[in-house]
């Protein structure tokens, strides 16, 4: 194991620098015998996924939140987590000298990383790239698509480095494709980026040409060797009505909750099927969690819709407007059939915050906090936005620039990894964000029961518990207090786990069962 290099950048502000020559790395997982657990454990004062061994009691012998692990109550099946490979992330990865280049990808996808498996894909350009495009900008009414084609940023940038991101990724790699605009000549603003929507109504010769415009770049991508696990019928298609500023600048298209339901049953929906892609599963919403009842509630209420949908897209941006119980677990209680995705998350997005705020502690603590409590309520997954952004938080499109996990440091060629992301800073640090659960909770593993006698009060620990498909159990536990809590987490037929969770930390517990 490589250890984090430190790097201070104000109080409390820890980083860990990663460059041509050094990283941090991770061990290979080694679980003690019956009786014993593996921690990890991340804390403000400065650890940094570091590892110990603990012994389970026989009969309880501290105070403190007492929790009861059950693997026999089940629940969500967790399908992985990710980030996004959008053309700033690909463009900043690539102006890495080769060494660092091939650290950062490693400390993501490697078995001496934190092993994604989940990739976000926009299909074409995003808010996060250099200029607005789609894929048939030059050929007005192209309705047959015949001047299709995919363009510099996925042929030179994201494409091969998609290769390399696959050679040494040690979990097979699901990717989700979004798109973000249709071509200008079929929205009624006739502009790529600006507020519009699709001409016309669902059936029509517009809709028919945007469902196949969807088949041809999965065609595309098919002859570059690359395949998708799921789609989703369109970013943000509610958020795109707000009225700011700054997005009339990016590239969007709006829908209604009706006309995204009327556009997969008689357009996007039988298209796909019709296509070779027939696998590739279709997520609505792809939205902030407030509209998700609603939404849910008008596409799956109509059967001939809810045939053709396997899930539902959330954005975390507005999350502290509605609580996860109103929102997915109602949600998810009406609809248990169709999987809850958290499919967009980063920091610095309001207009009065920092954009980019590196080693911040509370961001990062923002991340876990968000990811455990989504995961609490059903949600299958957890994709974070860019993988990398320069240290303004770009580049993009517009002026909202954001804060991600890998901060490009170009006059020094090195990769500052933001500890808002992942505790070990450098690319570790991500585990400072919750990217415990991506190294220790792989896709398959199921969530169980991990109750507890927590009264209510001011600061509480968070926790949840899980159990991987090799048969280990995992249990994640935050405390975001400014002290010290005590907690133990029993076990049938094992015993009692005792630890104190120290102010502003994060745990990861592994345990094998009998």
């Amino acid at each position: 194991r490589y250890p984090c290099k430190p790097k201070y950048v104000g109080k409390d502000a820890l980083l860990c620098v990663c460059n041509a020559t050094y990283c941090d790395t991770m061990d290979p997982l080694l679980l003690p015998p019956v009786g014993h657990y593996l921690k990890y454990q991340t804390t403000k004062a400065g650890l940094r996924l570091e590892p110990s061994l603990g012994r389970f009691q026989l009969e309880p012998t501290k105070s403190g939140t007492e929790y009861t692990y059950n693997a026999s109550v089940r629940f969500q099946h967790i399908k992985g987590f990710g980030g996004s490979h959008t053309d700033a992330a690909a463009l900043n990865i690539l102006r890495l000298s080769a060494g660092a280049q091939e650290h950062l990808l490693r400390s993501y996808f490697s078995k001496e990383g934190i092993e994604y498996n989940l990739l976000r894909w926009p299909m074409a350009c995003s808010d996060f790239s250099i200029r607005a495009y789609s894929y048939d900008d030059d050929c007005p009414d192209d309705y047959e698509l015949k001047c299709f084609s995919l363009v510099q940023e996925d042929t030179e940038f994201r494409i091969p480095l998609f290769h390399r991101i696959r050679d040494l990724a040690a979990r097979p790699l699901s990717l989700v494709t979004s798109p973000w605009t249709a071509p200008g000549w079929l929205k009624t603003n006739g502009e790529v980026k600006g507020k519009g929507r699709l001409k016309g109504k669902a059936g029509d010769k517009y809709h028919k040409t945007w469902a196949n415009y969807f088949i041809r770049f999965l065609d595309e991508y098919a002859k570059h060797n690359i395949t998708f696990w799921a789609l989703t019928a369109q970013n943000e298609p509610a958020t795109a009505k707000v009225p700011v500023a700054f997005y009339s600048g990016f590239p969007n298209m709006m829908f209604s909750a009706e006309e995204q339901r009327d556009f997969i049953v008689q357009d996007l929906g039988p298209a796909l099927t019709a296509s070779r892609h027939r696998d590739v599963l279709i997520i609505i919403h792809d939205d902030q969690r407030i509209t998700v009842p609603n939404w849910a509630k008008v596409v799956f209420g109509n059967s001939s819709a809810a045939k053709y949908v396997a899930g539902i897209g959330v954005h975390w941006y507005m999350d502290r407007v509605v609580p996860s119980s109103l929102s997915l677990e109602d949600t998810h209680r009406l609809y248990p059939n169709y999987f809850l995705l958290y499919t967009e998350a980063c920091n610095g997005f309001r207009l009065w915050e920092t954009n980019v705020d590196l080693g911040s502690w509370k961001r990062g603590i923002r991340y876990s906090l968000n990811i455990a409590t989504n995961l609490n309520s059903y949600v299958t997954g957890w994709i974070d936005w860019n993988l990398a952004l320069d240290l303004q938080g770009g580049a993009q499109l517009c002026l909202q620039f954001c804060g991600q996990p890998h901060h490009r440091q170009p006059q020094e060629g090195r990769v500052l990894q933001a500890a808002h992301v992942l505790p070990s800073g450098a690319f570790q640090v991500c585990c400072v964000s919750g990217r415990l659960e991506s190294k220790f909770i792989p896709e398959g593993s199921v969530r169980v029961a991990l109750t507890s006698n927590n009264p209510p009060g001011n600061c509480q620990l968070v926790a949840a518990g899980f159990l991987r498909p090799d048969g280990t159990s995992v249990a994640v536990v935050i405390n975001r207090c400014g002290t010290a809590l005590d907690f133990s987490i029993s076990n049938k037929h094992i015993g009692y786990l005792e630890d104190s969770a120290p102010a502003d930390s994060i745990q990861t517990y592994l345990w094998r069962r009998p």
